[in-house]
């Protein structure tokens, strides 16, 4: 069996993100969990850019439009905030397409809009 990559610093993630979750519950917008996660990481001290803007390379150019991660955390795993009724493909791509232009392994992909809080561990395998 594998060992999971990054277990201690997810399992403090997640324990953040269950208290936000509990003290929030449903119903607010995604900026709001953005700023009460950006609150309990500075009382935590963990490390983290928030709105981490990517550019993405195409063969030997820079394209125009670039990705911004909501959250890089100790510059090795993204956090993607949604409130959303459920996850779908999009949801996924959008952190597989963030691991493959950051070069990172990890991705925590977190519903705050339903009554228990759903999250996803997104691991890239090529890395």
């Amino acid at each position: 069996m594998e060992e999971l990559i990054y277990k201690e610093e997810c399992y403090k993630i997640v324990g953040i993100l269950y208290e936000v979750h509990k003290n929030l519950g449903k119903g607010f917008s995604e900026i709001v969990y953005k700023d009460a996660l950006e609150f309990e990481f500075n009382e935590n001290d963990i490390i983290y850019e928030r709105e981490k803007e990517y550019s993405v390379k195409y063969k030997n150019s820079i394209l125009k439009h670039k990705f911004y991660a909501d959250f890089i955390i100790d510059n090795k795993i993204i956090l993607e905030v949604k409130t959303v009724d459920c996850f779908n493909a999009s949801h996924y791509n959008e952190c597989l397409n963030y691991l493959k232009i950051s070069g990172n392994k990890l991705a925590l992909l977190v519903n705050f809009n339903l009554v228990s809080l759903e999250y996803k561990r997104i691991v890239d395998s090529k890395k």
